[in-house]
């Protein structure tokens, strides 16, 4: 693991919710994957989630996650934080995950809502903290109520907060009034969950980023974010603002793994775009746009490949 110098950025600042490659079979691609996790952390990235929603967890089974966890932790372990998604709505699932991910040499956890089955907000804090004490592992909360239908409540965060083994927050709630409070009255390090919001969140006490856009802008989010550090706001924000075609073409239509692996593929960093259903990838138009907004982020030569 990397060396800890603070606890301000428990996992580190740049992250990438990393897809899972597959070959054209739908079959996990471990070489493509720590192919993909070195060029990662080779372009501005300090750490890696895997197994979350752009990782395709939901169609990914047990052996596959701890052998994906084991395979980029042995390729990058040394350089980056590796966070792994132990996400469910059955909580005893999402404990073996999280043992399973421990086992595999995980650096952290990923601990999200669980989603669809709507529980109440003792519900969900009972989730997470049967979740967070099952291993020695750091967790960062994961608010994403656009996905799993239920928010971590702000009430619930500071609740959870007091658990020991929670240490951090991937927020993609949209409630920047939130941030600023429970930022301010938790203690929690603070990550955005959503590209768009990254400048904003900073301005509220954020101290990090896990990116999508970080697949084909690691460098760039680690410029920008480098020159918050240093105070040179107006620095941030024009580099910032050049990476927006990007954001566009792999957040828009919220497929973001469809639309990572495409945008991956078209960089030559992997290999191929499958996706499990119900996931479908993208199509020769869906790939050509998502290639228009790489080019005019500066990121892709404009000419066909």
């Amino acid at each position: 693991m990397p060396h800890v110098t603070s606890t301000v950025r428990p996992f580190g600042a740049v992250l990438t919710a990393m897809v899972t490659p597959m070959s054209a079979d739908g079959e996990v691609d471990l070489d493509a994957a720590v192919a993909l996790a070195r060029h990662l952390v080779d372009h501005g990235h300090d750490g890696l989630v895997l197994n979350g929603t752009t990782g395709e967890a939901s169609t990914t089974h047990a052996p596959e996650k701890a052998e994906l966890v084991a395979a980029v932790v042995e390729a990058v372990g040394e350089r980056a934080y590796v966070v792994a998604g132990a996400g469910s709505n059955d909580t005893a699932h999402a404990v073996r995950m999280a043992e399973q991910a421990a086992e595999a040499g995980a650096h952290g956890l990923l601990v999200v809502a669980p989603y669809y089955s709507r529980p109440s907000q003792d519900g969900v804090a009972r989730h997470i903290e049967s979740v967070a004490g099952s291993t020695a592992l750091p967790v960062m909360l994961y608010d994403v109520p656009g996905r799993t239908g239920v928010r971590i409540a702000p009430q619930t965060v500071a609740r959870l907060a007091e658990h020991p083994r929670v240490v951090a927050v991937k927020d993609a709630s949209g409630d920047l009034a939130g941030a600023i409070r429970s930022i301010a009255s938790t203690g929690l390090a603070w990550y955005s969950g959503d590209d768009g919001a990254y400048l904003a969140l900073l301005a509220q006490g954020a101290v990090g980023i896990v990116s999508v856009v970080g697949h084909v802008a690691g460098e760039r989010l680690a410029a920008v974010t480098a020159a918050w550090d240093a105070g040179d706001h107006a620095a941030a924000l024009a580099t910032f603002r050049t990476i927006l075609p990007a954001i566009d073409a792999v957040n828009g239509a919220g497929f973001q793994a469809v639309a990572a692996k495409a945008a991956c593929q078209a960089l030559g960093l992997i290999p191929g775009r499958t996706t499990r259903l119900p996931l479908v990838p993208a199509s020769e138009d869906e790939l050509a746009a998502i290639r228009e907004g790489l080019s005019a982020a500066g990121l892709l030569d404009a000419a066909p490949r």
